[in-house]
């Protein structure tokens, strides 16, 4: 299985918490209220950008290693690892909602016999789609 790993840069606060920016990937950032929350918060914010990247066909940069210029005086510098196969699919396997319009006594007559509208209308979905997938 694939997996990607980049550097991060932790920024201390006044606080106690960390902001977070990956120098290869402009605009993948996030924030932790203390540096194991930011590093959760880091490898969430990874896995997303790079799914969001290559969901749009955009071209995965190759991780550099440290020193990065310009970091910050106290910054932790530390590696995040992702499997980007396990954020996709967790993102292809995820429930959304969506609305649907019936007529209202099919709505009631349903809701008196306990239908689970989401169950049904991904049953049918599959159905007509001609698809077998879970």
């Amino acid at each position: 299985m694939r997996k990607l790993t980049y550097f991060a840069i932790f920024e201390p606060s006044t606080h106690g918490a960390f902001g977070v920016y990956f120098p290869d990937l402009p605009g993948c950032i996030s924030i932790g209220d203390d540096f194991q929350h930011a590093q959760a918060m880091a490898i969430e914010a990874l896995g997303l950008h790079l799914w969001g990247m290559e969901k749009d066909g955009d071209i995965i940069p190759t991780p550099t290693q440290p020193p990065f210029e310009d970091t910050p005086v106290g910054s932790i510098i530390a590696p995040i690892a992702v499997f980007p196969e396990v954020v996709k699919n967790e993102m292809d396997n995820r429930s959304v909602k969506t609305n649907i319009t019936l007529p209202a006594w099919l709505k009631e007559l349903a809701e008196k016999q306990g239908v689970n509208f989401s169950q049904i209308t991904q049953a049918a979905i599959k159905e007509y789609l001609g698809v077998d997938r879970p």
